[in-house]
């Protein structure tokens, strides 16, 4: 598929997503690879931008480079999205006390550990969500709970589970808590599916994605 048909795809894509404005978003393609430029009303949009990309066939990497512009009665005090971070982390993620949070002129900081990685996807996802933040850094360390070979079993029978992968392709090794992904898939999605099913085994707390496309 060619540079040009890729754009034309990704620019449908982020058009027929109602959630997002796309009138401020930029796109460009070269061989294959999508960069996203302009800027978006929140982080959310942001978000949601990559995700869309991420949907269409063909699509081989992605660059984000967007800025969030927040309007001026989105903009929230640092204090207050501190407050309303720690609370949702609480409810979502389910990890209490054991998340940190601070915020720097709406761009907020996760720090601490946690016992599960969907834990720490979790208060990301949760943050993103917040009026006033435009960027998220999560520095969240998952705590090794689980030998290698349970990790590499787990990871494998969720491979074989996915109905949205053909896992035969993919080979998984396991160091300490450190799983590394090889071998290859069919489209670029894939990946992401690969590398969830890696993050959802207890005690991981780094995934290498060494696939390839076919």
């Amino acid at each position: 598929m060619s540079d040009a048909t890729i754009r034309e795809d990704v620019i449908d894509e982020l058009d027929f997503d109602p959630a997002i404005s796309a009138k401020g978003i930029g796109v460009a393609v070269q061989d294959g690879v999508v960069t996203l430029t302009g800027h978006v009303p929140n982080f959310m949009q942001k978000t949601l931008a990559q995700q869309a990309v991420e949907r269409v066939k063909a699509v081989r990497g992605l660059a984000v480079e967007l800025e969030v512009r927040l309007a001026s009665n989105a903009k929230r005090a640092d204090d207050e999205i501190a407050t309303r971070a720690l609370n949702i982390i609480a409810w979502m993620a389910n990890a209490n006390d054991a998340v940190k949070v601070t915020v720097d002129n709406g761009w907020v900081k996760l720090s601490g550990a946690v016992e599960w990685n969907y834990q720490k996807q979790e208060a990301e996802r949760a943050v993103r969500r917040l009026n006033g933040v435009i960027g998220v850094t999560n520095n969240i360390t998952v705590r090794p709970r689980a030998t290698t070979q349970d990790i590499k079993d787990r990871i494998a029978k969720a491979l074989a589970r996915s109905a949205d992968l053909e896992s035969a392709g993919i080979k998984v090794d396991v160091a300490g808590s450190v799983v590394t992904l090889k071998g290859s898939v069919k489209a670029w999605r894939d990946r992401r599916v690969a590398e969830d099913a890696a993050w959802a085994a207890p005690g991981v707390t780094q995934v290498r994605d060494e696939l390839v496309l076919q």
